[in-house]
């Protein structure tokens, strides 16, 4: 009977492989890095105001990663691998700001490190309004900031933002939403009777508190991670919030995804000063107002319909500048500069309809 053990290395054999796979990676991450201070310079000498984080460039390299992804690795895994690759990368062109909503372990916080890696520079601020005024001053170069969730709806507070601000859209993030029941190192377990956190949090883990907590007090606060930080001095309170809260407040998740819908998911924007090129996998954010008129609705919609255009979003906001008028924000797939979005937009304002252009960007890679 043939032997075949000698066939397979030895574990000495697959950690040399390993140790000379991981010279040559190293090498390469370093070739990768000499070439995008290249990029630097040439931006430099021949750009009069230099971009150096191009959104569609980025989506483009991230969808080809996760294309031609073979395995054993999940192509979502490779992905964020390069996510980082690049973003260390980008810091040597040019350190990047990023305005979001804090403190520090939200939600936003997290997106804000999904989207652009650990490379930049974050900016924790107290309000949605504070993160569109720190871009626009140019104190940062991006912002994050929340504006739906699949449970709960649309954020107003980012939509409302958009009505005196001159910024734009320039990308989104989506990330699954898992909130926990965590307690500080004080917490008395069985004398719980107060749970603090962000009221759109605990509106989403609803029907769990109901079951599970039905005597305590739910007490909604700014964020979830001022929640988690608030329970540094209490004896009788738990928090709902995410892992990054978790770890950075050093608090004990008691209970584990007590979100009532496995599904729930929070979409996030980045907001910036410039226009994003077309990626080739994009959508478009516009507002559209008109003075109150019967089939006000239809007019507005009546273009995407006929153009074959595709609506991922609809709502509508008071507008501030009328009594009972409104303004509807609305989110195409497509860019700016495709022909078709060109035709719906133009049908739109020669229906004597406010035409303000949010942005065109990727769609969410990762």
């Amino acid at each position: 009977m043939a032997d075949n053990t000698k066939d397979i290395p030895t574990l000495e054999q697959l950690r040399e492989q390993i140790d000379a796979l991981d010279i040559a990676l190293q090498d390469m991450l370093n070739q990768r890095a000499t070439l995008a201070q290249q990029v630097a310079h040439v931006k430099k000498a021949g750009e009069e105001v230099p971009i150096f984080y191009r959104p569609e460039r980025e989506a483009q390299v991230l969808r080809n990663v996760k294309e031609r992804n073979k395995g054993p690795l999940d192509a979502e895994v490779v992905a964020r691998l390069f996510r980082e690759v690049m973003s260390a990368c980008l810091a040597l062109e040019q350190k990047t700001r990023v305005a979001f909503l804090g403190p520090e372990g939200t939600f936003t916080h997290q997106a804000a490190l999904k989207h652009f890696g650990h490379g930049v520079d974050v900016a924790p601020l107290n309000a949605i309004d504070e993160v569109f005024r720190e871009v626009e001053a140019g104190a940062a170069d991006y912002g994050v900031v929340p504006v739906e969730n699949s449970t709960e709806g649309v954020v107003n507070h980012t939509l409302d933002s958009f009505m005196g601000s001159t910024l734009k859209v320039c990308g989104e993030v989506e990330l699954r939403i898992h909130h926990h029941l965590m307690a500080g190192a004080n917490t008395q377990r069985e004398k719980i009777s107060r749970v603090y956190s962000h009221q759109q949090t605990l509106a989403q883990c609803r029907k769990w508190l109901d079951a599970n907590m039905p005597g305590a007090e739910r007490i909604a606060v700014s964020s979830n991670a001022q929640a988690a930080k608030r329970l540094e001095g209490e004896w009788n309170a738990a928090a709902i919030a995410g892992e990054m809260a978790a770890e950075l407040y050093q608090l004990d998740v008691i209970q584990n995804n007590i979100e009532d819908r496995p599904d729930n998911t929070t979409r996030f924007i980045i907001i910036g000063r410039q226009d994003t090129p077309a990626s080739g996998n994009d959508k478009t954010s516009i507002s559209v107002s008109g003075k109150n008129r019967p089939g006000l609705l239809y007019h507005v919609l009546e273009p995407f319909q006929s153009r074959g255009i595709n609506l991922t979003r609809l709502e509508s906001r008071p507008s501030r500048t009328e009594k009972w008028n409104y303004v509807f924000f609305i989110d195409l797939e497509g860019h700016r500069d495709d022909a078709e979005v060109k035709r719906v937009l133009d049908d739109l304002q020669a229906d004597s309809l406010d035409i303000r252009f949010l942005g065109s960007y990727p769609k969410a890679v990762l």
